[in-house]
């Protein structure tokens, strides 16, 4: 990494920080120029157009623009040409995870690469009654709703961790919106809660750690946010070097807001209440639209789970397999998951 892109990280964080403390969707965007230029913020789900001004840095040729939804404003990057894709990260990534991969994507799709509420530059509403601002629900119909209001009824998607378990509830949800999905390294939630057990809650140890009541987990972390990211994403991730410097520094600049931390607990704490509600409520509910999953041998879901016999209790179209890597195939193997992508995608 260039000192001068140390210089602009720095001063995104910086700027960032302090934009948050009043509305976290304030921060401003450091073109590959180094010039700041505030973003134009998206028209309404129901609305035209959203208006798009700002270069994604991660991803040349991309957009970047702020979508109002019913819910929450949400960051996009948008760039291609084709039939819609839309990208969803996980924990503790942003859109920027899916930047290895994007180029050869945009080959095909119109990509939307969307920050989840709570994460990255969207907005982060407060958790709500039983954290219902972040149940799955929620956080699936803001996805449904920016991608109606780009013009896009119906969508293939891609969900990594917890953009993948808002794609299971996006598909059970709004089966007509969805086409195909693609789930990364998941079984699902209610499953994975339901066979736990000491060895499960020890690698996913904040599945635990997470959910406690406001504000434990949140005042632990803040004491070294760095820290806590840079052991989280080090004991996911089987191939080191694969989450480069730069894409750190991303992730650990929107890490950095206290509002983000707080948000991304309340999409712990969401899944092991409300969302056990829906999922419960939808038990013999079944997601009709071809589902591809894939995972890390090396990871925690490969371990544990028979996944394709865990989807395949929630879904009548389930194929997919293992990949050698952990729990990031998208940073960990890009080019054999962008083959895959394309393979199941282009279909």
């Amino acid at each position: 990494m260039s000192l001068t892109r140390r210089h602009i990280i720095a001063a995104a964080m910086a700027n960032g920080a302090a934009a948050n403390m009043s509305h976290p969707l304030h921060a401003e965007v450091l073109p590959e120029g180094g010039a700041s230029t505030s973003l134009f913020q998206g028209r309404s789900a129901t609305g035209a157009e959203p208006k798009m001004s700002t270069p994604a840095y991660f991803m040349p040729g991309f957009t970047l623009s702020d979508i109002q939804t019913s819910g929450a404003r949400i960051r996009v990057a948008i760039g291609g040409k084709g039939p819609p894709l839309l990208l969803l990260h996980g924990h503790p990534q942003t859109h920027v995870t899916w930047s290895k991969i994007t180029p050869k994507l945009t080959e095909h799709f119109t990509v939307v690469a969307a920050d989840l509420r709570g994460y990255g530059d969207s907005e982060k509403p407060q958790g709500g009654d039983g954290h219902v601002n972040y149940s799955k629900r929620a956080m699936a119909l803001d996805q449904v709703e920016v991608m109606k209001s780009l013009g896009f009824s119906r969508f293939a998607v891609v969900g990594h961790d917890r953009g993948a378990r808002v794609v299971h509830r996006m598909a059970l949800d709004h089966q007509d919106a969805v086409e195909k999905l693609v789930l990364l390294d998941i079984a699902p939630t209610a499953t994975m809660y339901a066979r736990t057990d000491k060895e499960f809650a020890s690698r996913y140890f904040w599945w635990f750690f997470l959910i406690q009541p406001y504000d434990m987990p949140e005042k632990m972390i803040g004491f070294d946010p760095e820290y806590f990211l840079r052991k989280h994403i080090g004991g996911q991730i089987k191939t080191p070097g694969a989450t480069t410097d730069e894409m750190f520094a991303e992730y650990l600049r929107c890490y950095m807001d206290p509002a983000t931390r707080h948000a991304i607990c309340e999409d712990y704490r969401a899944a092991a209440t409300i969302d056990l509600i829906h999922d419960a409520a939808d038990a013999d509910k079944k997601i009709n639209a071809p589902l591809f999953a894939l995972w890390g041998a090396k990871g925690t879901v490969g371990h544990l789970y028979d996944v394709l016999e865990t989807w395949r209790e929630k879904a009548v179209n389930v194929s997919g397999h293992a990949m050698d890597c952990g729990h990031s195939p998208q940073e960990e193997r890009p080019e054999e998951t962008l083959s895959e992508l394309l393979g199941f995608l282009l279909s």
